[in-house]
């Protein structure tokens, strides 16, 4: 059995994400600094709010640090939503560095008159490179966003999947090494969000 550390940094939805693994039969265990990722088989990096406030939190208490040794080692980390954005290396919505884990810009969605910002609701994602998280087999999935910027990856081929804005398409989830990413949130997305969660935790059962 997978046994995860779901990141708590103060600004996460960690308890939708804590239920919807361990709906899947995962455990899931809450960590605060890198002393409690002892033991652990991948991490969770959740989100909910602004790019700034979140690296200042995840600075402070010692958990950039912690998470970027972690990737460093090729040990597996799953981001969401805004803990997608954070593994880039800046962002269009602040001045802080994120952490840099993965090369590009978080950008803000671009103006269109058909289009509100933010992004809100279900959309299809549009298979990208394959992943773990969305094999070239996968099935359509529709998914879940809320979001008001989309990483702009310095190399494309980390795009497993992107989804559509306006007469544009912007980045919807990221695979590199042992990291992936979801801008949208798959525990909110129903059997598809699950399809997508249950992949993953398969890709972890097989290392």
């Amino acid at each position: 059995m997978s046994r995860l550390g779901l990141i708590d940094y103060g600004m996460g939805n960690l308890h939708s994400v804590q239920r919807g693994f361990e709906r899947l039969g995962a455990s899931v265990q809450t960590v605060h600094g890198a002393e409690e990722m002892e033991g652990c088989t991948a991490l969770v990096l959740p989100g909910v709010g602004a790019f700034d406030p979140a690296m200042e939190r995840l600075r402070q208490g010692g958990l950039a640090t912690a998470i970027s040794s972690w990737c460093a080692a090729g040990r597996p980390l799953l981001g969401i939503c805004l803990g997608l954005q954070l593994l880039f290396e800046a962002s269009d919505e602040g001045t802080a560095a994120g952490l840099g884990l993965l090369k590009g810009r978080v950008r803000a969605l671009p103006r269109h008159p058909d289009q509100p910002i933010p992004h809100m609701g279900w959309a299809p994602l549009i298979p990208s490179s394959p992943s773990p998280l969305l094999p070239a087999d996968a099935p359509e999935s529709w998914v879940y966003f809320v979001h008001s910027y989309a990483a702009d990856p310095s190399d494309g081929a980390c795009n497993t999947a992107l989804v559509g804005f306006g007469d544009t398409a912007v980045t919807a989830a990221v695979w590199q090494g042992a990291i992936g990413a979801c801008q949208f949130h798959p525990e909110k997305s129903g059997p598809h969000g699950e399809a997508i969660l249950r992949r993953w935790l398969a890709w972890l059962g097989r290392l």
